[in-house]
């Protein structure tokens, strides 16, 4: 590891805890999901977040990875994208306030802005919801193009991208885990079908279940793949199968 390397494993060796004691806990908490979920993939990366995130073993189950990147559309391609994205210092998009402030700001140079605030003339005029005008209003600015687009709120905000997408909006990555018991599950399914329909790499959730933490932690984890990459830890450009064939060997 190089001298810069090093350094940037010495700022970054925790993106969440900043304490001896709180790594401790989170390592300890991160090698109990282990026992559960698998650890060959990029996606089971993913997924060990999700079930940290939500205290719930069998919410692994509930991920879904669609879409594509250079090298084809097997379940890692969301996160490699999502990854390369960080490295490349995209714009990280987020749907509210609490989205935004559950990312970390520590192991990227991403910009990290909110689409709530913005649009509100549109809102008032239409009667659409603030965070699906809010979207409509960014992308118009062509902020959601090459951006990780991050939603775990608002439904309607899934569904103003989706129709970006098929506008011709092209996000580097999406995660949508936008909760509740109305519209929730049909946003993120909409988000799946232009996903695959557009070749844009999505990691989504099914069910009612989702929410602002569980976005910003999987967005934190796509964060945590590209430290890895960069202080040469982790190699990006292997297909799901090939890396775990690795791990096998």
């Amino acid at each position: 590891m190089t001298d810069g390397q090093q350094e940037f494993e010495k700022e970054y060796a925790d993106l969440g805890a900043t304490t001896q004691n709180a790594m401790d806990i989170a390592e300890t908490s991160m090698d109990i999901v282990r026992q559960f979920v698998p650890d060959k993939t990029l996606a089971d990366r993913v997924r060990q977040k999700s079930v940290h995130s939500m205290g719930d073993i069998e919410f692994q189950h509930l991920i879904e990875f669609t879409g594509s990147d250079d090298l084809g559309d097997d379940e890692d391609a969301p996160v490699r994208a999502g990854a390369q994205a960080v490295l490349e210092e995209a714009t990280i998009v987020t749907d509210i306030t609490m989205s935004k402030a559950g990312i970390t700001g520590r192991g990227h140079n991403c910009e990290k802005r909110k689409a709530i605030g913005n649009g509100a003339e549109l809102a008032k005029e239409t009667g659409m919801t603030r965070t699906a005008a809010s979207v409509l209003e960014l992308d118009k600015q062509g902020v959601y193009d090459g951006a990780i687009a991050t939603i775990g709120n608002a439904p309607t905000a899934a569904f103003a991208l989706a129709d970006c997408i098929e506008n011709g909006t092209r996000p580097a990555a999406i995660v949508a885990t936008p909760v509740g018991f109305v519209k929730a599950e049909e946003s993120r399914q909409r988000i799946r079908e232009v996903s695959e329909e557009y070749d844009v790499p999505a990691i989504t959730n099914v069910g009612r279940r989702g929410g602002s933490g569980l976005a910003a932690a999987l967005t934190n984890e796509l964060i945590h793949v590209a430290k890895d990459v960069r202080t040469d830890d982790l190699e990006l450009n292997l297909t799901a199968a090939q890396r775990a064939s690795q791990e096998d060997e």
